[in-house]
């Protein structure tokens, strides 16, 4: 079970970490909910179904993490529209992103609030590790929190496809980026393990 998720009779699934695993997870949570920032709800009036109808932004986010996690809907990386088509695309992407870019920030924070939630709750035992039983619905969680760890990691990595990963296999462990790139590829272990137990 060291390093990698496994299934739990019944449903969900269960990893062993050790207290420095448990920091790091923890670490990149706290520091993803920082990046989305707080929900509606701070900035909220009294009414409740002000917040329920509020619109959310209309403009793609300013920093590239948040533009990888909240990415346009109607507009292709790997397309060169006319000028017409792409003005089309803009407003359709606006429009869906003002009906939708809160509750996909909610989803996200929600996911890595359970993270830390779960990580805070773990009892660390005298060897300085603990494992870690996640139920069914924790597991789905955890899965989306991997997923929006890693590519706001990719993002800032300038990950782009799966080249970019085999470069970055190759870099000399002097170079600064070396941490962010073991931090990477091992919570993408972490999340293809997860993945693996719901199939079982």
């Amino acid at each position: 079970m060291p390093g990698h998720f496994e299934p739990l009779p019944g449903g969900g699934a269960a990893v062993a970490l050790d207290d420095v695993e448990i920091s790091i997870i923890r670490s990149l949570a706290v520091q993803l909910l920082e990046l989305i920032g707080p929900g509606p709800a701070e900035d909220a009036p009294d009414d409740p179904l002000a917040e329920l109808f509020a619109e959310g932004p209309s403009e793609p986010p300013a920093d590239p993490v948040l533009r990888r996690l909240f990415p346009d809907a109607y507009t292709d990386p790997e397309a060169t529209p006319g000028p017409r088509e792409a003005e089309e695309q803009r407003a359709h992407s606006s429009e869906f992103r003002r009906y939708t870019e809160n509750d996909l920030r909610a989803g996200k924070r929600e996911n890595a609030l359970a993270v830390v939630r779960s990580l805070d709750e773990l009892t660390v035992g005298s060897e300085g590790g603990a494992v870690l039983e996640l139920s069914p619905a924790a597991s789905r969680q955890w899965l989306g929190a991997l997923n929006d760890l890693r590519l706001a990691i990719g993002s800032r990595l300038d990950i782009a496809d799966e080249d970019d990963t085999d470069l970055l296999y190759r870099l000399p462990d002097d170079d600064p980026r070396k941490p962010m790139v073991m931090a990477y590829l091992w919570l993408g272990g972490l999340q293809e393990t997860l993945v693996s137990t719901f199939m079982l």
